[in-house]
């Protein structure tokens, strides 16, 4: 076994470097992260994604479009992972490296936009919910929903095209590969580049909308309680209970997504940044905040499911169908045996 792990630690770059530990222990540290955030993230967004289809109610939602895409470009980014994974479990394949690292920090930076892109339009979305309750229908369709989302995903590939000509890198940091970590170097302009088109206006979109949306629902309130205190009537607080709030505790549950998201990305952006412009170079730093920012891969699934109360009514029931079915096929084995073959003279 050890021999074995020497053999990985020989073969891969270790990023982390903490003085006393040993290159075999940082290895396996790496392993036991990107395996286990691995895992977590494909099992959850899996689920996510099968309580969707088997959750009529959570259709009724236009932000459900939205939530399925980011889904899918998470699962995406957890199967993308295997790519470290193997390489950490196994001996480094024949693929050119550079070409192998170029690829996947393009393909993890393409689907970190499309997630990025699609918090901005939830939104968006919920602004107009809110804002324009009566004309919301005609303004937001399914046709309109399905072109916004090509949209996002062709304005993520395009995006960080450039990084394919020499043009920097794409953001990737805590590099697996070691051409990765020494011969692809981030550049000034290009990070400046993605600040200015991406994160900036998808943060300020974000800021400008749920800013508006618990003003408009703290003035709500407000109207509300006053009506209360004037007519303390069990018909105000039926008006109260059937206007806002729905779309309230629904802002919220995606203000939470939004906030973790941003919350885990930060300190990768903020690293982005320092080592784009040659202020700040840690190996152990581009790790973890790249690896942090990873996770928020799986902590959609974990917020949305703990927040949503339709969703968890849809994971239940999803849950009970495959229990039942499983009872059932056990039920079955006990009510009708496989008949046992008799032995021939020969097995005799």
């Amino acid at each position: 076994m050890s021999s074995s792990v020497m053999n990985i630690s020989e073969h891969l770059s270790c990023p982390l470097g903490f003085g006393h530990y040993s290159a075999v222990d940082v290895c396996i540290l790496e392993t036991v992260v990107i395996v286990l955030l691995t895992f977590l993230i494909i099992a959850g967004n899996l689920t996510v994604i099968f309580v969707f289809h088997c959750a009529p109610l959570l259709h009724h939602y236009t932000t459900s479009y939205f939530i399925q895409t980011m889904a899918y470009a998470d699962l995406f980014v957890g199967v993308s992972c295997l790519v470290p994974t193997l390489s950490l479990l196994h001996y480094p394949t024949g693929v050119h490296e550079s070409l192998t690292c170029q690829v996947f920090g393009y393909i993890i930076s393409v689907l970190k936009s499309v997630s990025m892109a699609c918090l901005a339009c939830i939104s968006v979305d919920r602004y107009l919910a809110i804002t324009k309750p009566l004309s919301y229908n005609q303004l937001v369709t399914p046709c309109r929903l399905r072109i916004c989302i090509s949209l996002i995903w062709i304005y993520s590939c395009l995006i960080f095209l450039p990084s394919f000509f020499g043009w920097g890198k794409p953001g990737y940091h805590g590099d697996i590969f070691e051409w990765c970590a020494t011969s692809w170097l981030t550049n000034a302009y290009f990070t400046g580049f993605i600040v200015c088109f991406l994160y900036a206006p998808a943060a300020f979109v974000i800021c400008f909308t749920y800013f508006h949306i618990f003003k408009i629902c703290r003035q709500h309130t407000k109207e509300i309680n006053d009506r209360r205190a004037r007519f303390p009537s069990h018909e105000v607080d039926a008006a109260g209970e059937t206007g806002h709030s729905p779309d309230r505790r629904y802002a919220m549950v995606l203000f939470r997504i939004t906030s973790v998201f941003y919350v885990l990305w930060l300190p990768y952006i903020i690293y982005f940044l320092l080592e784009s412009s040659r202020v700040l170079e840690n190996p152990a730093l581009s790790f973890l905040t790249t690896w942090l920012a990873i996770s928020n891969s799986f902590c959609n699934c974990v917020i949305y499911s703990l927040s949503n109360s339709v969703f968890r009514l849809g994971l239940r029931r999803l849950s009970e169908t495959i229990c039942s079915s499983c009872t059932c096929l056990k039920d079955r084995d006990v009510r009708d045996p496989k008949p046992r073959k008799r032995a021939n003279s020969c097995s005799i």
